[in-house]
């Protein structure tokens, strides 16, 4: 059974205390919008998988009685940064399943000032779930007293130099394009254009990474209705509805720690195998493909993840942005929203945001930032811990 995304919502995403709301807020602003965008309401919503990292166990529930009280199951998911992404693939799941014809999948965060933790939950590292991928970074590298996660991408970034010669000029060559981007999005919370030589100058976070590299932590929501296609026929929705072609969810397998290597650890190998297995289900391969929303946490993981996705050789993805093959007028578009480094990363809500945007792109509904022709997106949205789902979509 086919599933389709006929509605997508989000808020625009801010900085954490920047505005008077609550999670809840957010929610129903964004699941209002997905579900106005559908002409669907939410009593016909059959079941509601809500992402979130910060909030207490049954936030979903909280947060999705702004919609409705008709009792339909909800689902607290928690998957790290592929947390939106998680809900969309169950909501997807449940769909294709035969088991639901209508569902909400519906992701957001408040998020705290300052740098993430090691994880998630910012807590200790001995009891950490991600103690396994620092006490690789660890053994490598040592540790600095940078942001854990900025330091175990930047360390990625130093390997990914001095194998490969990526330089600094490339890797600040992926915010530039990425907040460049964004000026167009009014969701994005940030709008400002920086040249490389101005990335290259910003504040060092952890070398060779800036600040102008690095997404911040941010507020938000985004939302999504996945329908069968029997729904679609019934409800006429033709015009408004974006296939998922194929999805794929893989989590670390040996691959991740065997080298010792940070590439791995941040999950090169995880999105690898999750977009084979999409091109294999869907028929389709990368030079399939217009435009793209992908985990640009730190403007190495775009990089890393041009590879993975067959983009380019390894080794070859700092040449590529430096060629203009990733915006627009070149051969793919990618991160047309801003990415995570300018459009904002609250976690839950990511993966979700990334899907927004494909649809509306899809649909020829992006405004200024509109990718000319574009008939077939694909969302990457990884989290360390770990997590990659990679999602086809076409119109």
């Amino acid at each position: 059974m086919k599933s389709y995304i006929v509605g997508v919502g989000m808020t625009k995403f801010e900085k954490p205390e920047s505005r008077d709301w609550q999670y809840w807020d957010m929610a129903n602003e964004a699941g209002s919008a997905a579900l106005a965008d559908a002409g669907v309401g939410y009593d016909q919503v059959e079941q509601v998988p809500v992402g979130y990292c910060f909030q207490a166990s049954t936030a979903g529930q909280r947060a999705v009685y702004e919609l409705g009280l008709s009792g339909v199951p909800v689902y607290n998911v928690n998957n790290n940064c592929a947390t939106g992404s998680t809900a969309l693939m169950m909501a997807r799941q449940f769909v294709e399943g035969g088991i639901s014809d209508c569902v909400l999948a519906l992701g957001f965060e408040k998020m705290k000032r300052g740098a993430l933790g090691g994880g998630a939950d910012g807590g200790d590292f001995k009891t950490s779930p991600v103690a396994r991928h620092y006490g690789i970074m660890a053994a490598g590298h040592g540790f600095e007293m940078s942001p854990p996660t900025a330091q175990i991408f930047g360390n990625a970034a130093r390997e990914h130099m001095e194998r490969y010669g990526t330089t600094a000029a490339q890797l600040a060559a992926v915010g530039a394009k990425n907040h460049r981007h964004s000026a167009n999005n009014p969701n994005a919370q940030f709008q400002d254009v920086y040249s490389v030589e101005e990335i290259l100058a910003a504040k060092e976070i952890h070398s060779p990474l800036t600040k102008l590299q690095c997404s911040p932590t941010s507020d938000g929501a985004a939302a999504a209705v996945v329908v069968s296609e029997r729904f679609v026929v019934r409800h006429g929705l033709h015009d408004k509805a974006v296939e998922i072609v194929a999805q794929s969810m893989t989590t670390d397998t040996e691959a991740s720690f065997s080298s010792g290597s940070c590439i791995d650890v941040v999950g090169k190998p995880m999105t690898a195998a999750a977009a084979r297995q999409v091109y294999e289900a869907s028929g389709l391969g990368i030079e399939d493909v217009d435009v793209i929303e992908l985990h640009d946490c730190f403007s190495v993981n775009e990089l890393l993840t041009y590879e993975a996705l067959g983009m380019c050789a390894d080794g070859g993805a700092g040449k590529l942005v430096e060629s203009g093959a990733t915006t627009y007028g070149g051969r793919w578009v990618v991160n047309p929203s801003g990415g995570l480094i300018s459009k904002g990363h609250p976690l839950g809500a990511t993966g979700l945001a990334q899907a927004a945007e494909l649809v509306w792109q899809l649909r020829g509904e992006a405004g200024g930032r509109q990718v000319p022709g574009a008939r077939v997106g694909l969302a990457h949205n990884i989290g360390l811990g770990g997590a990659a789902v990679v999602t086809l979509l076409r119109k």
